[in-house]
């Protein structure tokens, strides 16, 4: 009861309040304050403490201590760098870990190359984008015949399905059978849209599949040219094709 007594007869108080710079010392700033002063003698005294540990740990320093970080750092612009260590390889090491190299990319091409295997055997490539379209050639007798000619009586389908180049049923058929699949516009559309997004994955695989063949050859040029055999450069090196070399014939032993 006392304690809350005490803070609530506080709370009634006059506050303190330090006083400021005299009108006569104005012209030297603020007047500095305790919690200044605190700041103040603290950073002081942490400046002063590393002094003196850095004067004990120079005068206790070994003149023969040695450790290695001493040939392993310089100074460059004032900032101590380590000195990176140089890979010492052999020739033939480069040659094995060039192998390695090929060995994985062709892997990763093989898997591209059955994934796209199983996509067209999916899709069929029937009404893919940029395909050639495909020629269908009548042979007719007489002019007056090509003049009348009706291509849908010819494929006796609709004229709706003549520019189907797949699911073309022909005029019998639509009449024996019932509708299959899908007939709504909705759903018919959102199937277009999925045949569609196979279509640009299958162009996206091809075309990593290609670029894969394109890294296997590059990697297996660097480690022919490992070779000491003299060797003239043929064609320079592009972003679709290695550099091509003319090795000058050794005969074998």
């Amino acid at each position: 009861m006392s304690a809350a007594f005490k803070k609530a007869a506080k709370s009634g108080q006059r506050p303190h309040r330090e006083r400021a710079q005299p009108a006569a010392r104005r012209r030297l700033g603020l007047l500095e304050k305790k919690k200044d002063y605190r700041l103040r003698a603290d950073d002081y005294h942490k400046k002063q403490n590393a002094l003196r540990a850095l004067q004990k740990k120079a005068l206790d320093k070994n003149p023969d201590e040695f450790y290695f970080k001493m040939i392993r750092a310089e100074l460059q612009d004032g900032v101590h760098t380590i000195k990176q260590p140089k890979d010492e390889v052999t020739p033939e090491q480069v040659k094995l870990m060039r192998t390695q190299d090929i060995k994985y990319v062709e892997m990763k091409r093989v898997a591209e190359a059955k994934k796209i295997e199983r996509l067209k055997s999916e899709l069929h490539l029937l009404d893919a984008e940029g395909k050639n379209p495909n020629k269908h050639v009548f042979f007719l007798d007489t002019k007056k015949e090509v003049q009348e000619f009706d291509i849908a009586t010819h494929l006796d389908t609709l004229p709706e399905l003549v520019g189907r180049v797949y699911n073309r049923p022909t005029i019998a058929t639509l009449q024996k059978e019932t509708l299959k699949g899908a007939t709504e516009p909705a759903h018919l559309k959102k199937l277009a849209q999925q045949r569609k997004n196979q279509y640009d994955l299958l162009k996206q695989r091809i075309e990593r599949e290609k670029a894969m063949f394109v890294v296997a050859q590059k990697i297996q040029t660097r480690k022919d040219l490992l070779d000491k055999t003299h060797k003239v450069k043929v064609k320079k090196e592009t972003t679709n094709s290695p550099a091509i070399y003319k090795f000058k014939f050794q005969r074998k032993r």
